[in-house]
């Protein structure tokens, strides 16, 4: 009888898709391309239960690279060069952490 509780397979979510976003966001230095073809990706996926794995991680992606794209914007807008390079090098370390945190928070499994 315990054998047959466990012969069926769990389902588990496909997080291929994260995996592919969280590397085009790594990849963020190269122009912006990469992070900004990720974030059209995330916003045209189907959505999904709000609380499942997938969704939490794609929000991440989302407002992580909203905000990059934000201060960069007032980067730009800043006219002290100073100020500018303190914005986009701050938003670049910024983005990074939460690059590397979502990474790993989804290949543990965790949501965030």
């Amino acid at each position: 009888m315990a054998s047959t509780l466990h012969s069926q397979p769990l389902a588990l979510e496909d997080r291929s898709l994260a995996h592919l976003l969280y590397g085009l966001m790594a990849c963020f230095p190269l122009f912006l391309v990469p992070a900004a073809l990720s974030l059209l990706i995330n916003v045209y996926q189907p959505q999904q239960d709000s609380n499942s794995t997938m969704a939490v991680h794609l929000r991440w992606q989302r407002w992580s690279i909203v905000g990059l794209f934000a201060v960069i914007l007032v980067g730009y807008l800043a006219s002290p060069q100073w100020l500018s390079t303190t914005l986009y090098v701050a938003g670049a370390v910024w983005f990074g952490g939460r690059v590397f945190k979502g990474w790993l928070s989804l290949i543990e499994g965790r949501k965030i």
